[in-house]
């Protein structure tokens, strides 16, 4: 987008967060569903296809655009960007990074307009941060693929139109894996009941089952097999700067709600924001937001302009999400006793943080994922 525009765009989506979201937050935490009319807003503004290009009908954001839009969204509920989260990132950029033409105008509108919900479908009981165990088979049947498989823990299924499926159609490894576009409704899927989580209320995950579901070979995306694994490993280094960037929102919606409990709060009738260990606090969760978001822009700029899109998402990702955490376990400290009360936003935004070191790729794999690159860059030279 012109800088110009996306200024525009940024200022609109904060205010909309800060001013419609956050007020509704509550009404999501009870109801674990998002209000129908900040949904048709956020339909409205855009954002069900701001990643997309706009020859398609998105805005056509690059990877610091979104990541910066992310620290608006992270800012509140992490259902919200949730709700459409899985177009703009993980099932859209397979579609705008391998479909073909005919593939890409089929989809891609409607998903910008919120017509249409993707859903990314990779992750299995045995095939979660590392998808090279994936068991879900595709065969090849006339002019038809039958699928045939379970997949976990997929967020937006029981919203969804449209499923990302990633189904192994060679050997055994990441080589042997394909991408399909799967219709929610086709003979033969099954979306199972939306998870009861620990947090991130309003943000749906189910399982689905798929039993001799027949597809058309023009539904393999590329239509070239076993391009699978290269697909999602491309939109999940995008999707972890995203992720991170909605740490960094988060971070920050922890330490407005630290700082304004501390300058409010009292204790013996001393103000606890003159206590010198909670300044501490504060002042740690400051620094590491701030480091966090550095990291992100940083690691975007890279992205966009194609000189790092391993480690620097692996590692924005990494340390946002767990620095995420820790200001999260600062901020229910600062509140005390307060802070593990329900309705007490820390209290929940605690729980909500936890998921962030898990999903599209744990800690453990993204650090696995930056020493191994950094020791093939030896090698290489």
């Amino acid at each position: 987008m012109d800088s110009g525009d996306f200024a525009a765009v940024l200022s609109t989506v904060r205010s909309f967060v800060r001013d419609v979201v956050v007020p509704a937050e509550e009404v999501v935490e009870e109801t674990d569903e998002i209000p129908e009319r900040v949904r048709s807003a956020a339909a409205g503004m855009g954002l069900f296809g701001y990643t997309i290009p706009e020859e398609y009908g998105g805005l056509g954001c690059d990877a610091e655009q979104d990541a910066r839009l992310a620290m608006e969204l992270g800012y509140t509920t992490p259902s919200f960007r949730s709700m459409f989260g899985t177009n703009n990132g993980i099932a859209g950029q397979v579609l705008v990074n391998f479909g073909t033409e005919r593939q890409k105008a089929a989809f891609l509108p409607r998903m910008a307009a919120g017509e249409c919900v993707a859903s990314f479908a990779l992750t299995e009981p045995e095939a979660g941060s590392d998808p090279s165990g994936l068991r879900t088979r595709a065969v090849r049947d006339g002019d038809d693929y039958v699928i045939d498989g379970h997949k976990r823990f997929i967020t937006n299924a029981d919203r969804s139109d449209l499923l990302i499926v990633f189904a192994r159609t060679g050997e055994a490894g990441p080589k042997g894996i394909s991408v399909f576009a799967v219709d929610t409704a086709t003979p033969g899927v099954t979306v199972g009941p939306r998870d009861k989580k620990m947090g991130q209320r309003g943000s749906h995950t189910s399982e689905i089952h798929f039993d001799g579901v027949r597809v058309p070979a023009s539904r393999l995306i590329g239509e070239v097999e076993n391009e699978g694994f290269a697909a999602a490993m491309r939109s999940l280094a995008k999707g972890r700067l995203h992720i991170a960037a909605c740490c960094v929102g988060l971070a920050q919606r922890l330490v407005d709600e630290s700082v304004r409990y501390a300058a409010s709060a009292k204790q013996g009738g001393t103000v606890i924001g003159t206590f010198q260990q909670v300044q501490a606090m504060i002042a740690d969760s400051q620094t590491e937001l701030m480091a966090g978001r550095a990291l992100v822009l940083s690691a975007a700029r890279a992205y966009d302009d194609g000189t790092d899109r391993r480690i620097g998402p692996s590692s924005a990702k990494l340390f946002c999400s767990e620095m995420a955490g820790r200001v999260a376990d600062r901020a229910v400290q600062i509140h005390g006793g307060s802070g593990y009360m329900h309705g007490v936003p820390v209290e929940r935004f605690y729980r909500d943080a936890r998921l962030y070191r898990i999903y599209e790729g744990t800690s453990e794999v993204q650090k696995l994922i930056i020493a191994r690159n950094l020791m093939r860059e030896v090698v290489a030279r």
